[in-house]
C-alpha cells in the first residue's frame, strides 16, 4: 500500500488509516453500540497486516475504551512502523454527555493518559479534536506546543476546524493536518478549507469517507430501523425516512459503477474522498476484520476520468439515480 506524506512534517501516512470511534462501544452519547473487543483487536492486527500503517483513535471514544484496545493490538503486533495518531480536548461526563475542555492543564493530563492506555513512549500525530470552547483554543494549542517540544508527541494537528481558527493556530505554530468529515453526502471542505490547506500546505485526513455507513451498501432502511438505542446513528435523521430513501437510491446507482470494476461500492467511496490531491489519508472504521478486509483495497484504487465523470452526475442530479 502506498504511503502519502502528511503535510510539511516527515511523517508518511498510507493512503487509508484505521479508525476506531466506533470500537469504543455504546455507553457514551456518540457510541455505536455493542462492541466485541476481541473484534476490535483482531481487526486492527488484520489492518496492519493488510499494509496500513496508522491507526487514529481518541480518548473521547468510549472513556479510554478505544485507546486501550488499540494499545492491546500494539503489544501484539510485530511491526515496531506503526503510527499513532490520537486527540485531546474532549471528555465523557458521567451521564455520557460530551465537554469541551482545553485548558492547558487538562490538555497535558490527557495527553499522559493517553500514552499509558496506548502504551508508548511517543504519539506520532496528536490532535485538538474540536474547537470548543473557542475561547480557549490558543491556551489549549500552547499546551500541545509544549508537548512537542518536552517529545511526548511528535507533530500536532487539528480535527474540526474551519478557516479562521486555523490561522488563529497556525500563527502559533505550524498545523501538520486538518482532519474534516469528508464524503460524497459532505462536501463543504471543498469550498474554503481544501483551497487554505492545499496553500500552505497542511495534510488532510478526512473521516467518515462512509458516511457512518450510508455508503456501504450494507445499509438498508430495516438495519437502520433497527439501530441500538446506544448506536447514535438512531437518533440521526439522516438514517431514517425521508432522508434515507434517497441515499439508498443513490448507493444502488453507485453499486453499478463499483460492480463494472469488480470493487464493493464501500471501497468506490473510499477511493472518491481519495482523488482529492488535498487529501493525504482517508480514515476507514474497523469493528472486526471482515470489515477491514472489505475495505483496503481502495487505497490503491485510482478512478478512472469516466467513473468520476458518471459519479459526479448523480452527485448533481439526485433525480437521475
Amino acid at each position: 500500500m502506498h504511503t502519502r506524506r502528511l503535510g510539511n512534517t516527515e511523517l508518511n501516512f498510507t493512503a487509508i488509516g484505521l479508525g476506531t470511534w466506533a470500537i469504543g462501544g455504546g455507553k457514551w452519547n456518540f457510541g455505536w453500540g455493542p462492541q466485541n473487543p476481541g473484534e476490535a483487536v483482531d481487526g486492527i492486527l488484520a489492518g496492519l497486516e493488510l499494509g496500513i500503517n496508522w491507526i487514529d483513535t481518541a480518548p473521547v471514544y468510549g472513556d479510554g475504551e478505544s485507546e486501550r484496545l488499540v494499545g492491546r493490538a500494539l503489544k501484539q503486533t510485530a511491526s515496531n512502523e506503526v503510527l499513532v495518531a490520537t486527540k485531546c480536548s474532549r471528555k465523557v461526563l458521567p451521564d455520557g454527555t460530551v465537554a469541551g475542555v482545553l485548558d492547558a492543564q487538562s490538555v497535558k493530563a490527557e495527553c499522559e493518559q493517553s500514552l499509558r492506555r496506548l502504551g508508548v513512549e511517543t504519539i506520532d500525530l496528536y490532535q485538538m479534536h474540536w474547537p470548543e470552547p473557542d475561547p480557549q483554543i490558543e491556551e489549549g494549542w500552547s499546551a500541545m506546543i509544549e508537548l512537542k517540544q518536552a517529545g511526548k508527541v511528535r507533530e500536532i494537528g487539528v480535527s474540526n476546524f474551519n478557516v479562521p481558527q486555523l490561522e488563529r493556530v497556525q500563527a502559533m505554530h505550524p498545523v501538520a493536518s486538518l482532519q474534516p468529515p469528508y464524503n460524497m453526502l459532505e462536501r463543504e471542505v471543498e469550498e474554503e478549507l481544501f483551497p487554505y490547506c492545499r496553500s500552505h500546505p497542511l495534510g488532510i485526513v478526512c473521516y467518515s469517507p462512509l458516511a457512518k455507513g450510508l455508503l456501504t451498501g450494507a445499509m438498508t432502511r430495516q438495519r437502520a430501523a433497527g439501530l441500538d438505542p446506544t448506536d447514535h446513528r438512531s437518533r440521526d435523521p439522516r438514517f431514517a425516512s425521508p432522508q434515507i430513501e434517497g441515499y439508498l437510491q443513490l448507493v444502488a446507482a453507485l453499486q453499478a459503477i463499483a460492480e463494472r470494476t469488480s470493487h464493493s461500492v464501500a471501497e468506490l467511496a473510499i477511493a472518491w474522498a481519495l482523488r482529492r490531491t488535498e487529501v493525504t489519508a482517508a480514515i476507514v472504521g474497523v469493528r472486526n476484520s471482515a470489515q477491514i478486509r472489505g475495505t483496503y483495497a481502495a487505497a490503491d484504487w485510482h478512478l478512472a476520468p469516466e467513473e468520476l465523470k458518471q459519479i459526479d452526475h448523480l452527485l448533481l442530479n439526485p433525480s437521475d439515480k
